[in-house]
């Protein structure tokens, strides 16, 4: 019995530790250092790379008329002022990327996805990058990749 306790006791004390607290914007400016600062963006090699394996969504904050001239394959299309409303439908265990042309709108998107209490970065060197990086080969890997987990 004493086991099942303390068993029971670790569970619930690492659930805790790993749920994701939202805050408010003034704790989160309070708190803000060099770590975070280098914890909030990421380059397009690491995003595809987490995307590919399922451990991150890229989220395009482009406006619907922008997103279906172009967009990258498997992003999820949410507008930057849909954001408010429709952060709901964006998983909680996985990390969430941010992403728009540059990175204006996405840093604004990742801020608030944070203060909701997810774990999100923005891609701070902009789709219009990805999509430079996105050929020949490269587009290759990322689109087999990208098959193969849509099969499983």
């Amino acid at each position: 019995m004493k086991k099942v306790l303390i068993t029971m006791f670790l569970i619930v004390g690492f659930i805790n530790a790993i749920e994701l607290k939202k805050i408010s914007f003034e704790e989160y400016l309070s708190n803000f250092d060099y770590v975070e600062r280098g914890r909030m963006k990421i380059k397009t090699p690491e995003m595809l790379a987490l995307v590919e394996n399922g451990e991150a969504v890229l989220v395009d904050i482009r406006f619907p008329e922008e997103y279906a001239i172009w967009h990258v394959k498997g992003a999820i299309n949410i507008p930057i002022n849909e954001l408010p409303k429709r952060f709901h439908e964006l998983p909680k265990d996985k990390l969430i990327i941010t992403a728009c042309p540059h990175y204006d709108r996405s840093s604004m998107a990742r801020i608030f996805l944070s203060l909701q209490g997810f774990n999100a970065k923005y891609l701070s060197d902009g789709l219009l990058k990805t999509v430079d990086f996105l050929r020949g080969d490269n587009a290759k890997e990322y689109f087999d990749a990208l098959q193969m987990k849509e099969k499983k």
